[in-house]
């Protein structure tokens, strides 16, 4: 039973509607907290929260570098992980902010991770899988 409540306020054509139905609300959640957490996530982990410039195309251009990022960082989660969801914060503190070593040898780059390092495994595992990714002909 859908009970909707129409207020036409001097015929104004956007005028507020109610509508209640206790199954379309449990339907739009599930897709309207994924949209918060996203939202969430480029405000705090990839740092929406604060347009460098008073200028719109600026903030444009940085909009659209930081949904790229927003957007590869949400690839290498579910692509190398394997994970549905991580935060771009978690995901930068645990891959990306790495005190790691490169060197190369004999024409091969060599990464070398620091000792006792948590999430090792993982990170080559995940390496493994973005790797083997094959590339649009």
């Amino acid at each position: 039973m859908t009970k909707k409540l129409r207020t036409d306020i001097y015929q104004n054509r956007h005028a507020p509607r109610v509508v209640h139905s206790p199954w379309r609300s449990l339907a739009q959640c599930p897709r309207r907290f994924t949209i918060e957490n996203t939202i969430r996530d480029l405000k705090y982990g990839v740092g929406l929260n604060h347009l460098p410039s008073g200028r719109f195309p600026a903030n444009a251009a940085w909009l659209a570098v930081q949904v790229i990022a927003h957007n590869l960082a949400r690839w290498t989660t579910r692509i190398g992980l394997g994970e549905p969801v991580m935060t771009t914060k978690t995901l930068r503190r645990r891959f990306f902010s790495l005190a790691g070593r490169l060197t190369r040898k004999a024409r091969r780059l060599t990464l070398h991770l620091p000792q006792g390092w948590p999430w090792q495994n993982q990170f080559c595992s995940a390496l493994a899988k973005l790797r083997a990714v094959p590339l649009p002909s």
